[in-house]
C-alpha cells in the first residue's frame, strides 16, 4: 500500500460585512461552473501564509500582508476513497484602500467574481469551498469534509 499523500490547499475567505467573495470556475476540468473561494495549492518549499498571499495576488489581484490574514480553520477533505486533501482556511477583511480592489486576474480559469452572503451561498457551489465557509462561520478549528461519519 502506498503511503498517504494529502496535498495542501489554501483558501481565502475575503469578507466585507456578511458577504464573502467567490470566483466562478471555468476551463479547469475541476468543478467548472461552480463557485468557490479564491484558493490554490501550496508550491514546493512554500509556507502556507506565503502561499495564501501569492494565490490572492494571482487570482483576485489583491495584495495581502502577513498581518492582514489569520488562519480560521483546517478542513480535511476527502475527494474519493483514494484521495484526500488538507485545506487551510484563511480569513481577511476586504480593505480596497490598502489591498486593492478584487478583480478577475485569471479570466482563462475564472468566469467572474461575486460577493455573496456567507449564510446564503449559491446552489452551484463547490462542496469543498462550502465546507470551508461553514467551518469559518462556525468557528470550528477543524472540520471533516466528504468523510462518512
Amino acid at each position: 500500500m502506498a503511503p498517504p499523500v494529502h496535498p495542501v490547499d489554501v483558501f481565502l475567505v475575503l469578507h466585507d460585512g456578511p458577504s464573502v467573495l467567490l470566483a466562478l470556475r471555468q476551463n479547469t476540468g475541476y468543478h467548472d461552473g461552480r463557485w468557490n473561494l479564491p484558493s490554490g495549492k501550496l508550491e514546493h518549499g512554500e509556507d502556507a501564509l506565503s502561499g495564501m498571499i501569492r494565490e490572492a495576488r494571482e487570482e483576485i489581484g489583491i495584495r495581502l500582508s502577513r498581518s492582514s490574514v489569520r488562519l480560521a480553520a483546517t478542513v480535511h477533505h476527502r475527494v474519493s476513497a483514494e484521495h484526500a486533501r488538507i485545506g487551510l482556511v484563511f480569513a481577511a477583511g476586504s480593505a480596497p484602500s490598502s489591498q486593492g480592489t478584487p478583480v478577475n486576474a485569471e479570466p482563462h480559469k475564472c468566469g467572474g467574481l461575486g460577493w455573496f452572503p456567507a449564510g446564503s451561498l449559491p446552489a452551484e457551489m463547490s462542496s469543498y469551498s462550502a465546507d470551508c465557509i461553514q467551518a469559518y462561520l462556525s468557528g470550528a478549528a477543524f472540520t471533516l469534509s466528504g468523510w462518512d461519519a
